[in-house]
């Protein structure tokens, strides 16, 4: 009652948002912006948080999903002028970490896993497999590039050449967003951007993180013991819980699921 009783103040609120899980549009990942736009406004805009607290657990996904979600992060901290800490739980790597670099500061526990800054494409080729069927592969295009890394035709070095040039550019476009938001707290590593990956105090040694804490007790101790907690989650759509996708659902719980297990997770 003491919000509506004037000159009394109330206690400081920090907004909690959790980010558990792929990254990626549509349905197919846990994680889009689409799904955390009207949560991040929420959390910025709603009752005067003095901060916005990440609970990271990811083990990335989409490039482009990630760059939208940071972005609106730092949009959102600047116009309301609010603080972010992010803190990891088990993995904030790749496209989370990237997530987890838009926070004014990034918090870990001593068995967190961050990192992984590289791009990754992954894919399989069938043409050997259909010739010994006696299958034969028929594409016809407008533009010689259309049917490039065609997983039933044989590998040509040209569209090699050509994914790898595009992997570049993502990989740069990843380690800026990195460097900006980490800026001289990054150790000289080369490793850094290599893929490679830190547990807990490592990846605080190296700058990707600023020290290893849990997401109550380190606000408490910025904010004060009083500090109160608004929590923001994702709520699946009423047909979604309800069975009515049950098949994308288990797809997705399958790529999520592997996803993770690439970190031992």
């Amino acid at each position: 009652m003491k919000r509506f009783i004037p000159f009394v103040k109330s206690n400081p609120t920090v907004a909690v948002i959790r980010m558990q899980g792929t990254i990626a549009s549509g349905t197919r990942g846990t994680l889009s912006d689409a799904s955390l736009r009207p949560l991040l406004e929420k959390a910025f805009r709603k009752g005067k948080p003095v901060a916005v607290a990440l609970e990271i657990n990811s083990p990335g996904g989409s490039p482009v999903q990630s760059s939208l979600i940071g972005a609106r992060i730092r949009r959102l901290s600047e116009e309301t002028e609010i603080p972010v800490y992010a803190f990891v739980e088990d993995v904030a790597a790749s496209g989370g970490y990237w997530i987890a670099s838009a926070a004014d500061e990034i918090y870990a526990d001593q068995a967190s896993i961050l990192g992984s800054i590289g791009v990754i494409s992954a894919g399989f080729g069938a043409h050997v497999f259909l010739q010994r069927q006696g299958i034969e592969r028929r594409v016809y295009t407008a533009g010689k590039s259309k049917s490039m890394l065609d997983p039933f035709r044989p590998e040509n070095e040209e569209d090699v050449a050509r994914l790898n040039r595009l992997l570049g550019q993502l990989h740069e476009t990843f380690i800026t967003q990195v460097k900006t938001g980490r800026g001289d707290r990054l150790a000289d590593n080369p490793d850094l951007y290599t893929g490679e990956i830190w547990v807990g105090q490592g990846a605080v040694d190296v700058g990707l993180a600023d020290a290893l804490g849990h997401l109550i007790p380190a606000m408490k101790d910025r904010f004060g013991d009083k500090t109160e907690f608004r929590r923001y989650e994702q709520r699946r759509p009423l047909l979604s819980r309800l069975g009515a996708t049950m098949a994308k659902d288990a797809l997705g719980a399958i790529e999520d699921r592997a996803e993770f297990a690439r970190y031992g997770l």
